[in-house]
């Protein structure tokens, strides 16, 4: 169904995603939902949204943004993090109304076409993965730490950097990795 000038893209609670038609009464969006304006990986986005739809649903379940990915669902894993006005946060936990007028960088954004960013090539070095699936939460959870190392001027020792990546947990143990790529990524920026 191609939808009219007078249906909306509404994102439901659950991650569905479904064309509704108009209010009746007002000929706008479907009473109940909220209108956001948020800009992901620089691409703005506006939407009506049922206020109960998470920012990681929004991403995956209507956006296609699949690479932050669904591991809990309770904030306790990070595989969803993503980097909400340059923070990182656990996309999970986070409203996606809660956004609006936000910029939101995921893994899909950190690359520019075909280069990676430097902390996409260092994981690949430095076998900073293993299955995969946590990768793009820790990825950007690495982006974010050393850009709040530059802020307080921390030194990024090796306990200071699984400190920050604690909120990031790898099932499969490559934190050995993950610790070098972070500390290359580091001392080539100076941090």
């Amino acid at each position: 169904m191609n939808p009219t000038r007078r249906q909306f893209v509404v994102v439901l609670a659950g991650g569905a995603t479904t064309i509704l038609p108009a209010d009746p009464q007002t000929g706008g969006p479907p009473q109940g939902t909220v209108a956001c304006n948020i800009a992901i990986n620089g691409e703005v986005h506006d939407l009506h949204l049922d206020p109960r739809v998470s920012l990681l649903d929004l991403l995956r379940e209507h956006l296609h943004l699949t690479g932050a990915k669904k591991g809990c669902d309770h904030g306790q894993c990070g595989a969803c993090t993503v980097l909400a006005n340059g923070r990182r946060i656990n996309a999970c936990l986070s409203l996606a109304v809660a956004h609006d007028g936000d910029q939101i960088l995921t893994i899909e954004g950190l690359a520019h076409g075909d280069d990676l960013h430097p902390m996409q090539t260092a994981f690949l070095e430095h076998d900073g993965f293993q299955c995969g699936y946590c990768t793009p939460g820790q990825i950007c959870s690495a982006v974010a730490l050393l850009e709040e190392a530059k802020r307080t001027h921390t030194e990024l020792t090796d306990d200071e950097i699984r400190e920050r990546m604690s909120g990031n947990i790898c099932r499969c143990g490559a934190y050995v990795g993950i610790v070098e790529a972070v500390k290359s990524v580091a001392h080539r920026d100076g941090a």
